[in-house]
């Protein structure tokens, strides 16, 4: 028990991770009624946009003045891929069956992780990320490693900024009413198509900070990084209740901590030893899904999404 809170903590840390990409997974089904499986994808290239923005970098820039460069990268790279796949891969499939843009989704992500490997030959097992130097910090028993303080302190930004966009802007208010009925928006005089772009583009943004936390905490980002990661991510916007954003964050919270909780507890019940681990974290975070799912199908803060005709 006295290792509870530093376990809660690693789980927020982890669960804010979850949420930054949720977010992404859960504005553009709100809107669109799609769900965009290279959205792991989109997450795992702002990771690699991060890198290149640090490898051309002058040697001995330190990581305090590179960090914001290689933010700005990652969310330059993330966005422009992002916008350009609805672009030109979902919004010519914007009326089709919804099997369409799934099936265009599932194969876009194949598409960017070859692409990325094919770019970066050696991502094939995994490239170096730079790390923070300081650290690790104390808080009573609580340890906080260098590279968990850049999460901490994004997260709670991204998510403020968010809510005011969302809440006090006039392309936030347009972007709930499409999400409402977009063809009565479109009659009242709001883009759609720019709403949807903007949508997108948010999501895309917060999975690359999610994706440069990401390479800080573990040191390291390969190619195939997004594909368990968006699928946890995805649990996560369902947990929360898909197409609402705060659920987005609280479904990832809830699954972070679950997994953490898991995977440092399940050893210590008689029977299940093998159950723990950290190779059974995967399992565990899905195994929460289904129970959710099976108590309250709608997530844990329901649904925002609009019954359409």
């Amino acid at each position: 028990m006295h290792e509870l809170p530093q376990q809660l903590v690693n789980g927020l840390l982890l669960g804010s991770m979850y949420g930054l990409v949720a977010i992404g997974y859960t504005m553009v089904y709100g809107i669109v009624q799609l769900i965009n499986f290279a959205h792991g994808e989109i997450f795992m290239t702002g990771g690699f946009g991060a890198l290149t923005v640090w490898l051309i970098l002058p040697t001995g820039t330190t990581m305090w003045l590179a960090l914001p460069l290689m933010l700005i990268g990652a969310i330059i790279v993330a966005t422009t891929i992002a916008v350009g796949a609805e672009r030109f891969a979902y919004r010519p499939l914007r009326t089709a069956p919804r099997l369409a843009p799934l099936i265009t989704a599932i194969g876009l992500s194949l598409a960017l992780q070859q692409a990325v490997w094919a770019w970066y030959p050696e991502a094939k097992s995994s490239r170096t990320f730079p790390e923070i130097s300081g650290g690790p910090f104390h808080l009573g028993s609580i340890t906080i490693q260098t590279g968990d303080i850049f999460l901490l302190i994004a997260a709670p930004i991204c998510m403020a900024i968010l809510a005011f966009f969302v809440m006090k802007t006039r392309t936030g208010r347009g972007m709930q009413a499409t999400a409402q009925d977009p063809d009565t928006a479109k009659l009242m005089g709001i883009n759609t198509d720019r709403i949807i772009v903007v949508a997108f583009a948010l999501g895309a943004a917060f999975a690359a900070v999610g994706a440069v936390a990401y390479g800080l905490k573990y040191g390291e980002v390969n190619f195939r990084m997004g594909f368990i990661l968006g699928l946890k991510a995805f649990t996560a916007a369902v947990l929360g209740g898909i197409g609402n954003i705060y659920g987005a964050m609280l479904g990832g919270l809830a699954l972070g901590i679950a997994e953490t909780m898991a995977t440092a507890y399940i050893n210590d019940i008689p029977g299940m030893q093998q159950l723990g681990g950290q190779s059974w974290a995967d399992v565990w975070a899905f195994v929460l899904l289904i129970v959710v799912l099976l108590v309250r199908p709608q997530g844990l803060l329901g649904e925002r999404v609009a019954d359409r005709a």
